[in-house]
């Protein structure tokens, strides 16, 4: 089954897109739901709510912005 991802490209430099930041905007925000919706779908399969797993995902995030952070 192909994921979100597969099936989207990048918008090529030509077509009047300021920053190649700009051009993958879209495509990473796609990639950042599915990996969101994996990860809740795994927690609920794992036995855990779908409240603790946003919860979850929320700290990992917090974490990974901390100064000195991964």
């Amino acid at each position: 089954m192909p994921t979100l991802a597969s099936r989207h490209s990048i918008a090529p430099p030509n077509d009047h897109i300021l920053t190649a930041q700009e051009a993958l905007e879209p495509l990473f925000l796609q990639i950042e739901a599915e990996a969101e919706v994996r990860m809740i779908a795994a927690a609920i399969r794992a036995g855990w709510s779908a409240e603790a797993a946003v919860v979850a995902i929320d700290e990992l995030r917090r974490n990974e912005l901390l100064p000195g952070g991964h």
